[in-house]
């Protein structure tokens, strides 16, 4: 039986959420704990829970957490829902920089892609942040634009329960994501290619697809994910999936301003002046 612990986390992304056969639906939430470890926190129905348990972005919670019954990956933790409490968040803005988050997540940037999969081989560790340098946003439609019927059974299982849908965010049945995104990037001078599963991702493709339409959405959705994110210090916070511990993606993305110097580079070199 597992042994649940409390432990306080800083939330860095969650996962758009896939069917569950248990839980309705769920998502995979990257952390780091308190003590500067980076945590994998699964199962977690997001949208189904309480405005009370329902943390952000940068955002401290407490919970109880334990290891998870067949998930040898060293990061991940099995949560206890019902235990999340809110607390503080890690803020930017007036007066206020990104230099705090950078004091958490800094400590776990590596140095390229082959040296994060290098760790895994040797270690273990499947979770870890790295600097890219981005080349290309690649989006292609998926094959099944829909759930399967085993899906959509897993989804709506639940739908008729009293209370369940009472919260406006989740009056409709989960949304598959008609299209997949991938980032090209060069990390060690290596061209890799990636997908992206953060849930920032594709809330941002749902706001665009509604905002634009289906001919204007995917210029403003690569405004935002390429063209702006090239102007931005962006890390990759990479993670492997458990049943194929081989396979990474890019969970989330952190995005903080380039520092001043390096910011001076790029507005020489956009300038064509060699810096």
């Amino acid at each position: 039986m597992a042994i649940y612990k409390p432990e306080r986390q800083l939330i860095l992304a969650k996962t758009y959420p896939s069917p569950s056969a248990r839980y309705q639906e769920t998502s995979c939430v990257a952390s780091i704990s308190e003590n500067g470890q980076l945590r994998r926190l699964f199962p977690v129905p997001y949208r189904l829970l309480g405005d009370e348990n329902q943390f952000k972005k940068w955002q401290w919670i407490e919970a109880r957490v334990a290891p998870p019954n067949g998930d040898r990956r060293p990061e991940s933790r099995r949560i206890d829902i019902d235990s999340i409490v809110l607390s503080d968040t890690v803020e930017i803005g007036k007066n206020k920089s990104w230099s705090e988050r950078k004091y958490f997540i800094e400590p776990h940037v590596i140095h390229d892609f082959e040296q994060l999969e290098l760790r895994r081989k040797k270690q273990g560790n499947t979770l870890g942040i790295i600097r890219p340098k981005l080349i290309e946003l690649q989006i292609t439609p998926e094959l099944d634009a829909d759930w399967t019927k085993e899906e959509l059974e897993k989804l709506r299982k639940h739908e008729h329960q009293e209370g369940l849908w009472d919260k406006p965010e989740i009056k409709h049945v989960l949304r598959k994501l008609p299209f997949a995104f991938h980032y090209r990037y060069l990390s060690g001078g290596i061209d890799h290619r990636h997908k992206i599963v953060d849930w920032e991702a594709g809330a941002l493709f749902w706001n665009c697809w509604h905002k634009y339409g289906k001919q204007g959405w995917e210029s403003k959705f690569r405004d935002r994910l390429f063209a702006y994110m090239n102007t931005r210090d962006i890390m990759f916070l990479m993670g492997t999936i458990h049943r194929f511990p081989d396979k990474w993606l890019i969970v989330s993305f952190l995005y903080p301003p380039i520092p001043k110097e390096d910011a001076d580079n790029v507005q020489q070199l956009s300038l064509g002046i060699e810096p």
